[in-house]
């Protein structure tokens, strides 16, 4: 990249003027090819972060600093409500609507505990600045109308004669506080953090948020959605000038300077340490004594201190960062908990940092053992010292992390935006978080003379008495007596209502219904044609082979690091072993080899690489008949210079894979099930759908079982007994997975770097598969004896939450069909012109949903954290007859085009991308295809969407239903639907 192109400024320098703008940091990120710009509006003080780099997918970000003082979730329902229309574009939900109308490859709004951030990301000039217009509106000029406070926020209805509150803000922390890491995890900022806004719930305790009034909410956004409190964020290729232009005359000329007095004050620290506990909401049907969980947190380091924020960091990485940490081996080994506690690590998004550790699925009588388990391993490393491996490892990981460019979780612009946002927020100097070369330099030198870790463990960890023993408490009865609790409160202001209020109550429901349901002139907002969307599709082409052997080779920019993928078919494994598959993908970098023992392994691939994991795949073959293609990856990647080492450890794992570590096995199995069980209410429409899913092909039978509620099962059923006799049983078997996987003639190579680095992969390579069997043959066909399901399930799974997840469907047709194109776009429409209507806007769920998949033709309806089940049902049944109408528009039409081709169209940085391709040529999705999708996408009319609507929703198929929710609230669904009632199960 040219460092200086016109775009990067290259003659600004600190103190120079833009207009009212006066340019405060300018800083070199040699690293990536960047150059980062800090300036400051001198009228009103608002702060403008540039990161400028020849990247075409440009981001921005306003954010301001948001420090509730109660737990109404004023700051949560403000950003909700911010984007339900504005002065400008005064139509309904402006930031749904836009979703649509634009290119964008992300658009969000994040609420933290005290800063409230609208991000986007778009490859496209003309939608960068659209999205701008609709973002600076909504922010600074937002109607805020009592009607959609009340739709985002809470209100009081009328449902059968009793009063219930609704609220989409409401039903999302319901759902949120049914989850025991989000409890735990704001139970304890509660505890670590009493005197500062840190203390309460930023995103809104459902007991508290009905206080919240419509005059509150308005007096929050005057004072903190204010130029003097906000923080612009621009990146990408895109001139500064020109975004510097627009916000100023939107914006900042409209406004003068205010102190929105939102300094977050260090807390003040604690002579003596102390003890807390909350409790939290688990399943009536579940056991209650090995459900605590105990950790151990303290405050440490204010943000501002960018080098005491470093070490700590790594600090963090040295004692929990793999299985070789000491802190985490000490608790793990205990045997007293399944896995770490939530929460557990180092975290530096508050104005104090904190560290915390603990355990797990442990008894309430545990924590006076935890703690002296946390303490006496401290005392050693402070008496014995640290091992320098240890240390090598955590800075090479900070190294590689920094070097490398994914778009995960988020598109990299905003990645760093993240990276720096905490300290620039609380006063700190943004540049030093990310380019930490000279703090790096400074700690490499005082390793050199001084004990830098083993001080800092007795500086803010034994010798600091600002901590707190946490203990989260299991509550069968809580969920219960909260819904009762909850009713008695509704009666008890029902009764007090007088015949006006509720008048009242009646009116405000019957406006927001017409409001809900009022036609839109959405022409207000700005759109994209479809002339704008470019009719080529991105294709990775594989580089001629540089050596040998069954691989695929990509010659990729990827900024020095190396990435290997192999593939290997488990098709030839017997029925007993296939369910074993995730959890020998989950155990096998982890367990130890023949060679080295599971501490030893880990401390290796820390050292060396980036990463090594396994991963199971269902995927649909795109050949004749579209058979299921199961397989499993082994991933790995490095540092260029550490390209033989990583291929020493692939090898090492695959030719002497081991699983005879009896005590390591247990250990993983419990901390495996741990897992799969905190993602029931996160994911539980995605759970939802797997399980309507699976009696429709192979590859969905076999999805659910690797990574469903029935994989879950499985592993309970395998943790019943954990005895060295049952656990050798299955040490044989996971032996039989790997033997018969990993063979030369069954794997598939994917190698991407640079060519160089590419060049020096062909030896090493030879010698991984020469160490390998021959094997019998490619094994990518499903297993003989996964079979999907006969019937059609119409199922209820019960399990501990507040809210409920209901999913429904049915086969349509797949990608290469005519009417692929026309159910792809039928996805977008129904979602946005029915399911956001009527499950989320009126039904007060955080979220509804549709879901083409066109690798298997399969179609999905689903709501996330949602109040109801039988309404939502009601929904989904009208769902055809909905789409079948034609009460859509030719502008709609387009809307979900481009919404469709965002998703096609969203970049992959190299290696990634490669990776991508990679997995498409498994498949036999071949460029061919995907650019015949995309040319019949955008030749799309409404007369063919009108005809598969009627081929495909006219109810004539199968239709399969399950909603997870809590058995109360499925009980009540039965009795209320009478006919054809869910059939129970237990998660």
């Amino acid at each position: 990249m040219n460092a200086s192109a016109e775009f990067q400024h290259p003659n600004l320098r600190v103190e120079d003027r833009l207009g009212d703008y006066r340019v405060r940091r300018v800083a070199e990120l040699e690293e990536i090819g960047a150059r980062y710009i800090e300036l400051e509006h001198v009228p009103t003080g608002a702060r403008h972060a540039h990161i400028s780099r020849d990247d075409n997918e440009n981001a921005f970000s306003v954010a301001f600093k948001t420090v509730p003082t109660d737990s109404t979730g004023v700051a949560h329902i403000l950003e909700h409500t911010t984007l339900c229309g504005s002065r400008k574009f005064p139509v309904r939900d402006p930031f749904f609507s836009m979703i649509k109308r634009s290119l964008n490859t992300f658009m969000n709004a994040f609420t933290a505990s005290d800063w409230t951030m609208y991000p986007f990301c778009t490859q496209n000039r003309k939608d960068f600045y659209n999205l701008m217009d609709v973002y600076l509106d909504a922010t600074f000029y937002p109607e805020l109308s009592e009607l959609n406070f009340k739709q985002e926020g809470h209100r009081l209805e009328l449902e059968d004669g009793r009063l219930v509150y609704k609220g989409v803000v409401y039903n999302e922390m319901k759902g949120a506080m049914s989850s025991p890491d989000q409890v735990m995890v704001r139970s304890m900022l509660k505890a670590l953090y009493p005197d500062t806004t840190y203390s309460h719930n930023s995103g809104g305790d459902p007991e508290v948020i009905p206080r919240l009034t419509h005059a509150q909410l308005k007096a929050f956004h005057q004072r903190h959605y204010h130029p003097s409190n906000a923080f612009f964020y621009t990146y990408g290729s895109l001139p500064l000038t020109d975004h510097l232009d627009i916000i100023q005359k939107k914006v900042l000329n409209h406004f003068t300077r205010i102190d929105p007095d939102t300094e977050v004050p260090p807390q003040p620290r604690w002579s003596a340490p102390r003890k807390a506990a909350d409790p939290y909401p688990i399943d009536p049907n579940e056991a209650p004594e090995k459900k605590y969980q105990v950790s151990i947190a303290w405050l440490t380091a204010d943000i501002q201190s960018a080098y005491d924020v470093l070490v700590l960091s790594l600090m963090g990485e040295i004692l929990l960062g793999n299985a070789a940490s000491p802190l985490r081996k000490a608790l793990i080994d205990s045997g007293l908990g399944s896995s770490l506690a939530d929460g557990t690590g180092f975290d530096a998004d508050n104005r104090d940092t904190l560290f915390a550790c603990g355990l797990k699925d442990v008894k309430g009588t545990d924590a006076d053992v935890i703690e002296k388990i946390v303490f006496d391993t401290l005392g050693d490393l402070v008496q014995k010292g640290i091992d320098t491996a240890l240390v090598d490892a955590a800075i090479h990981q900070l190294e590689f992390h920094r070097k490398e460019i994914t778009n995960t979780p988020y598109p990299y612009g905003l990645k760093l935006f993240l990276a720096f946002s905490g300290p620039w927020f609380h006063g700190g100097n943004p540049v030093r978080s990310l380019r930490f070369d000279e703090d790096l330099s400074r700690l490499k030198a005082a390793l050199s003379v001084e004990s830098v870790f083993e001080n800092y463990i007795r500086r803010f960890l034994i010798d600091n008495p600002h901590r707190i023993r946490f203990t989260l408490v299991p509550d069968p009865k809580m969920a219960g007596e909260t819904e009762i609790r909850t009713a008695a409160e509704l009666e008890r202001i029902q009764k007090g209502l007088s015949p006006a209020e509720i008048a009242r109550i009646k009116a405000d429901q019957e406006a927001l219904k017409a409001l809900q349901e009022a036609e839109e002139n959405l022409s207000v907002l700005p759109t994209l044609e479809i002339e704008d969307i470019p009719p080529s599709i991105h294709s990775v082409a594989s580089a001629e082979p540089y050596g040998p052997g069954p691989a695929t080779w990509y010659a990729q920019s990827t900024s020095g690091i190396f990435y290997f993928t192999a593939a290997a078919g488990v098709g030839g494994l017997p029925g007993n072993l296939v369910p074993l598959v995730p959890f020998f993908c989950y155990a096998f970098p982890k367990v130890g080899t023949a060679r080295r023992d599971y501490i030893q392994l880990a401390r290796l691939i820390d050292r060396y690489t980036g990463g090594i994991g396994l991963a199971a795949h269902t995927r649909t073959h795109y050949g004749e008949n579209r058979p299921c293609m199961p397989f499993v990856t082994l991933g790995g990647k490095c540092l260029a210079r550490n390209q033989e080492r990583l291929f020493d450890i692939l090898a090492e794992l695959v030719h002497d894979f081991n699983f005879a570590d009896l005590a390591r096995l247990r250990t993983l199995f419990l901390e495996y099930r741990a897992n799969l069980e905190s993602m029931i209410v996160r994911n539980g429409h995605i759970l939802a759908i797997s399980l309507a899913s699976r009696n429709f092909s192979v590859s969905r039978a076999l999805s659910e079982a690797w990574q469903g509620v029935h994989q879950l099962k499985t592993v309970k059923a395998l943790t019943e007994d954990l005895s060295d006799d049952h656990l050798a049983g299955i040490s044989e078997q996971l032996i039989a997975v790997g033997r018969r996987i990993f063979t030369r003639s069954n794997m598939k190579i994917a190698l991407v770097g640079e060519d160089a680095v590419l060049r020096d992969a062909a030896s090493p390579l030879s010698g991984l598969l020469g160490g390998l069997g021959a094997g019998t043959g490619s094994e990518f066909a499903a297993p003989p004896d996964v079979l999907s399901g006969t019937t059609v399930p119409r199922e209820g799974w019960s399990t501990g939450t507040a809210v409920s997840f209901v999913a429904r469907s049915f086969e349509t047709a797949a990608m290469e069909h005519p009417d692929a194109p026309a159910l792809a776009v039928i996805g977008k429409m129904l979602r946005s012109l029915y399911l956001h209507r009527e499950i989320r806007e009126k039904g007060g769920a955080y979220g509804g949903f549709s879901i083409y998949n066109p690798e298997d033709g399969l179609f999905c309806l689903g709501s996330y954290r949602d109040p109801h089940v039988v309404n939502t049902l009601k929904v989904y049944d009208q769902a055809g007859p909905f789409i079948r109408s034609g009460k859509f528009t030719d502008e709609d039409v387009k809307e979900a085009v481009l919404q469709v081709c965002s998703e096609i169209d969203k970049p992959d940085p190299p290696g990634p991308a490669a990776r991508k391709a990679f997995f498409r040529r498994l498949i036999g999705l071949d460029d061919d295809i995907r650019l015949g999708f995309k040319t019949r996408l955008l030749a799309l009319d409404r007369q063919q969407i009108q005809a598969a609507a009627e081929t495909w929703f006219g109810g004539a198929g199968p239709q399969a239903t399950v909603v997870i929710s809590s058995e109360e609230k499925l009980r009540a669904a039965n009795e209320e639907m009478g006919d054809g009632p869910l059939t129970l199960h237990r998660i």
